[in-house]
């Protein structure tokens, strides 16, 4: 679940995820919900939890639904002689604030292709529609203003049966963090434990994932992010850096473009990746 090529499809740019800390809304949103949606001019500042891998401690506001989804990712990996390559067409996440404090997400892959090639020997292609991931996500403090903000955020993938599929339940606990450096500038921080499904001795082991992200605000819509990813597990650990841009378009609506690039052999090679969030 914490493979690379799936990290960028919950991910977000911190710059635009958290009120600036001198202006904090001082508006109670208690009384709104699934079916009693803030008032458009109550809307919090739009916080995506893509592109990069560390999630926004933010929730979506109650009653709305943001859609943030992958155009084309692309990913590479050449280990011990074996090339595997993943394209994705419509990497989603179906954000839906439930209660103030309170977002449910629904995580899939519309489409997706992995070809994995060993040597002389004919590619092994699997395509089609991915395994489904529920993250229901509870903001602890931040969500209307002041420099930090944590949340935590369960995470259950539950098998669809399809050729993408491992048929296996997974599921893991995120922690993301975080802080406003500067007026322009925000520090995110994110742990993770998952539980997932290792098929060589066919038992669940134990993933950690940490992040830590720089965001800096080039503009009123222009953003761009620096990024580290580790995963420690059963095998060796796996280092990366990730950087991108973001440019919004409109109050809800933003496009991002970026890249992953693997430190080290057990690494995936590289990533690139293009998408949008929309709120609705």
């Amino acid at each position: 679940m914490t493979k690379l090529f799936l990290c960028a499809l919950a991910s977000a740019p911190f710059l635009l995820g958290f009120p600036a800390a001198a202006e904090p809304a001082a508006v109670d949103k208690s009384a709104y919900h699934l079916f009693k949606p803030v008032p458009a001019e109550q809307l919090r500042e739009l916080a995506g939890d893509r592109p990069d891998g560390t999630e926004s401690p933010t929730t979506v506001d109650a009653g709305h639904i943001q859609l943030e989804m992958s155009l084309v990712d692309y990913s590479r990996d050449r280990d011990a002689g074996a090339e595997t390559e993943v394209v994705t067409a419509g990497a989603s996440n179906l954000r839906i604030g439930l209660l103030e404090n309170l977002e449910l997400q629904v995580i899939f892959d519309l489409y997706a292709r992995e070809e994995v090639e060993v040597g002389a020997s004919p590619a092994e292609v699997a395509e089609g529609f991915s395994d489904i991931t529920l993250r229901p996500k509870l903001n602890l403090w931040g969500n209307e203003g002041g420099r930090t903000a944590l949340a935590v955020m369960p995470a259950l993938k539950i098998p669809t049966g399809t050729p993408l599929s491992n048929g296996e339940v997974e599921g893991g606990i995120i922690v993301p963090f975080g802080m406003d450096l500067t007026d322009r500038l925000g520090l995110g921080l994110m742990a993770e434990v998952d539980w997932v499904y290792d098929g060589d001795d066919g038992d669940h082991d134990t993933e950690f994932l940490h992040t830590a992200v720089l965001g800096y605000d080039l503009g009123e819509r222009l953003g761009v992010y620096a990024e580290y990813i580790g995963i420690a597990g059963e095998g060796a650990y796996q280092p990366y850096l990730s950087g991108g841009l973001t440019f919004g378009v409109s109050d809800n609506a933003m496009f991002d473009v970026g890249a992953v690039v693997g430190l080290n052999d057990e690494a995936n090679d590289l990533q690139v990746f293009t998408g949008f969030t929309v709120r609705f």
